[in-house]
C-alpha cells in the first residue's frame, strides 16, 4: 500500500525561488483585472496515438475563439491551425488515430445563460481537411462544409474513443444518446465515422441506466442505474453479456465508489475507512464480492480521488491522487524514474505526465507543469529524439500573462474548530507582505464539493494582488475530506458550517495573519453563507460580497411553480431533506438560517450580484432579499448582469464584477 500525505508545500521550501519572486512582486504595480479573469490560452493538449503528433487548442494571432492547431514532433516538423469557428470554441477533443481528431464545441465567450447544452460532434484529418459534422449543435449552426446528410440530433455526446488497433483504421466510436425526459436516461449508440451510420452499440445495459464506464476498447464494464432515490452499479465482465450487480443503495448510502476498470478484468474501487471515513484505492475481488482489504493507495487526511492510468492494452501504469495538490504514483518503475527526473527538472511544481510508449525507449510525453505561482507550462519530452533534436521542448504557458513573480502563495493549513473536527484551511498572501493584513474570507459552493487545491486560482490572487489575505476554510460539509466532515454538515447551514468559517478567520487573526478588517465573500453557498455571516457573527465582517447566492432557504428546498429552476424533484424529495432539512419536520430551523427571513439582522454593507438567466439560483432569490434589505433600512449594492446564468463567463460582466468587487472592498476595509 502506498501513503500519501502532506506535498505541495515541502516542494515549495525552495528558498531561492521564493525569495526571488518575493524581491520581484515587492516592487511590481498589481496586474490589471484582466491578467486574472480573462480566458487561458490554451485549452486542451493531446498526444495522437503514435506520439508523433500533438493537438492543442489554443487561442492564436490573437484570436477570440479556441481554435485547434497540431504541431509535428518529428525532428523540422510544423505546426498548423486546422480548425476554427466564428460563433464556438473548439473542446472535448479526441484522436481517433494518428491521422484524424474529433471535437466538440461551444460558445464560451458569451453569457453563461447563452452556451448551449449540447456542442455536436466533428471530425477533421490532421492537413484540416475532410471535415464532417456527426451531431448537430443545440440551437448552433452547423460549419458549411463537408456535412453528411442524416446528422444525429444535438442529444448525442461522445462517451468513448477505442484505442487504436492494429488492423486498420479506427473508425467507430461510442456514443451516449441522452433521453429526453426527466430520467436522465442513456442510450449506447455506435457511430462510423467514415461513413455516418449509426447503429446499435453491440451490448445491451440494465434497465434505467444513467451512465457507464468503459474499456479502451469501448465496450461497457461498469453501469450505473437510478429509479428514484434507488442507485445500483453492475459489473459485466471481458467476452461476458452478464451484468452483475454490485451494490444497490439509496445515494447518500453507496458503499464504495467505482473509480474506473482497465482492459483486463479489472475493478478499481474507492472505500472510506477508519473512524474518519477516509476513502482508499483498492480493486474489487469478485469472489468475495467486495473490495479487497489491501488498499492500493492511501491518502490519509484526505479521500483519494483517483484516476488510473491505463497503458493501452490494460496495463495500469499508475494513479493520479490529491492530496493538498495533485501527486502522482507509479506502479511501473520506469515511470516512477522518469516522473522523478521531471521533478527535478521543474521543482517547486505539480508535473503532470501524459505519455505514448510509456517508459519506452522511444517514449514521447507531455508534462504539464504547474504551481500557485505559474497556471501551467507546456513541454515534450521525447526519449528517441534525433540526433542535434533537443529532448526537451517547450510548448506554451497556458497564461502568459501571468507574471509568476507578482503572484501570491497558497498553503493549506489544519486547525481546530470550535467543537475539535479537524478543519482545514486555505490561506493566499503576497510573497511580498509583511504583517496582519486585511482579510476576505473566500467561501466555495457546493457545498458538497472540495473547494480548493494547490494550484494557481485567479480570484485568489486577484485578491491578493490588492493586499489581501484571503482564508478559504474546507467547512463541513465539504467533500475530499473524509465522509466524517461530509456528514457532520449535514442539517447545518448556517449552524456548525458557518461557525467554521469564523473560525477560520478567528484562528487567523491568532496567527498573526489577519488584522480586525475582514470581509466575507462567495458564490452560490458560498453567497449563502456571506450572507449568514454578517447574520450570524456580524462582529467579525465589515462587509460582504455574494453572488448567485442562495438567499430564500425555502424557496430553494421546496421550490415554486412561480420561479423555474433546475434543482430535480428527487433531490428536493430524497436528498434536500436530509443534507439541508425537512421542509415540514424542520421549518422552524429552515426559517432561523434563511437569510431571506433573516434580512433585517443583515447591518453590513452588502454586494449582491446576480445572473438574469440563472436556473441553479433563480434571480428571485436576491430579489427578494434586496427588496427585504430595502425593507430593513438596509439596500444592498445591486447588480444583475443579463444573459449570464450560474456563474459568469462573459469577460465584460467578469472584469465589471472584479471592478466593483475591487471597489467596495477598497471602501471597507481601507476605513481606520
Amino acid at each position: 500500500m502506498t501513503m500519501l500525505g502532506l506535498n505541495a508545500k515541502r516542494w515549495l521550501q525552495l528558498g531561492a525561488t521564493l525569495c526571488a519572486l518575493t524581491a520581484a512582486a515587492a516592487t511590481a504595480a498589481p496586474p490589471p483585472a484582466e491578467v486574472f479573469f480573462k480566458p487561458s490560452d490554451v485549452g486542451e493538449a493531446h498526444l495522437s496515438p503514435s506520439g508523433r503528433w500533438l493537438a492543442v487548442t489554443t487561442r492564436l494571432k490573437g484570436q477570440e475563439r479556441l481554435g485547434l492547431a497540431v504541431v509535428d514532433l518529428s525532428p523540422g516538423g510544423k505546426s498548423k491551425q486546422i480548425a476554427q469557428f466564428n460563433d464556438a470554441d473548439i473542446g472535448n477533443v479526441h484522436w481517433q488515430d494518428d491521422g484524424r481528431l474529433l471535437f466538440s464545441s461551444s460558445d464560451l465567450a458569451d453569457g453563461s445563460g447563452l452556451r448551449r447544452a449540447a456542442w455536436g460532434l466533428f471530425g477533421i484529418d490532421i492537413e484540416g481537411k475532410r471535415i464532417r459534422q456527426y451531431v448537430k449543435r443545440q440551437g448552433g449552426l452547423a460549419p458549411s462544409e463537408g456535412l453528411f446528410a442524416e446528422m444525429l440530433q444535438w442529444n448525442h455526446t461522445l462517451a468513448t474513443v477505442p484505442h487504436p488497433q492494429a488492423d486498420g483504421p479506427n473508425e467507430d466510436v461510442l456514443l451516449a444518446e441522452m433521453v429526453l425526459d426527466d430520467t436522465g436516461l442513456r442510450l449506447p449508440v455506435r457511430l462510423n465515422t467514415r461513413t455516418g451510420v449509426s447503429r446499435a452499440a453491440g451490448f445491451t445495459l440494465p434497465p434505467n441506466c444513467v451512465g457507464w464506464i468503459s474499456d479502451s476498447n469501448a465496450d461497457a464494464r461498469v453501469a450505473f442505474t437510478r429509479k428514484k432515490d434507488v442507485h445500483a452499479a453492475y459489473w459485466r465482465a471481458p467476452g461476458s453479456s452478464e451484468w452483475i450487480k454490485l451494490y444497490e443503495d439509496t445515494l447518500l448510502k453507496q458503499p464504495f465508489e467505482i473509480v474506473g476498470v482497465d482492459d483486463v478484468g479489472g475493478l478499481f474501487v474507492a472505500e472510506r475507512r477508519g473512524p474518519e471515513g477516509y476513502q482508499v484505492l483498492t480493486r474489487y475481488d469478485f469472489k468475495t464480492r467486495a473490495p479487497e482489504p489491501k488498499a492500493l493507495i492511501a491518502t490519509p487526511g484526505y479521500d483519494v480521488d483517483a484516476e488510473l492510468i491505463v497503458q493501452p492494452g490494460g496495463k495500469l501504469l499508475g494513479v493520479r491522487a490529491t492530496v493538498d495538490g495533485e501527486t502522482t504514483v507509479w506502479f511501473d518503475a520506469k515511470m516512477k524514474a522518469f516522473q522523478a527526473t521531471v521533478d527535478a527538472r521543474f521543482p517547486g511544481r505539480v508535473n503532470r505526465i501524459k505519455c505514448r510508449r510509456c517508459g519506452e525507449a522511444d517514449m514521447t510525453a507531455l508534462v504539464w507543469s504547474y504551481s500557485d505561482h505559474e497556471p501551467g507550462e507546456l513541454w515534450v519530452h521525447q526519449s528517441a529524439a534525433a540526433a542535434g533534436t533537443p529532448a526537451w521542448r517547450a510548448v506554451s504557458r497556458v497564461r502568459p500573462s501571468v507574471d509568476p513573480a507578482q503572484m501570491a502563495s497558497l498553503d493549506l493549513q489544519r486547525i481546530k474548530a470550535r467543537d475539535g473536527r479537524d478543519l482545514p484551511v486555505w490561506v493566499t498572501r503576497s510573497d511580498a507582505a509583511q504583517g496582519p493584513l486585511p482579510t476576505v474570507v473566500l467561501l466555495h459552493g457546493g457545498p458538497w464539493v472540495r473547494g480548493n487545491e494547490w494550484r494557481w486560482q485567479g480570484m485568489a490572487q486577484f485578491l491578493a494582488s490588492r493586499g489581501y489575505l484571503v482564508i478559504e476554510p474546507e467547512f463541513r460539509g465539504s467533500t475530499g475530506y473524509g465522509e466524517a466532515h461530509f456528514t457532520a454538515g449535514w442539517k447545518q447551514w448556517g449552524q456548525a458550517m458557518q461557525d467554521d468559517v469564523a473560525d477560520a478567520l478567528l484562528w487567523a487573526r491568532k496567527q498573526g495573519l489577519a488584522n480586525d478588517k475582514a470581509c466575507v465573500a462567495g458564490a452560490s453557498y458560498g453567497g449563502y453563507s456571506t450572507l449568514m455571516g454578517l447574520v450570524k457573527h456580524p462582529e467579525l465582517y465589515r462587509c460582504g460580497v455574494a453572488w448567485l447566492a442562495v438567499a430564500d432557504l425555502d424557496l430553494f428546498i421546496q421550490g415554486s411553480w412561480l420561479v423555474d429552476d433546475d434543482v430535480s424533484d428527487v433531490a428536493r424529495k430524497f436528498s434536500l431533506p436530509d443534507l439541508i432539512g425537512d421542509p415540514v419536520k424542520d421549518a422552524a430551523m429552515i426559517a432561523a438560517n434563511s437569510p431571506f427571513k433573516q434580512a433585517a439582522r443583515i447591518k453590513a454593507p452588502l454586494l449582491l450580484a446576480y445572473g438574469e438567466s440563472d436556473l441553479r439560483v433563480p434571480l428571485a432569490h436576491g430579489t427578494r432579499l434586496r427588496d427585504a434589505l430595502k425593507d430593513a433600512g438596509n439596500p444592498p449594492e445591486w447588480v444583475v448582469y443579463a444573459h449570464e446564468a450560474h456563474g459568469f463567463t462573459k469577460l465584460a460582466n467578469q472584469l465589471d464584477f472584479a471592478k466593483r468587487l475591487e471597489a467596495f472592498l477598497a471602501k471597507h476595509l481601507a476605513k481606520p
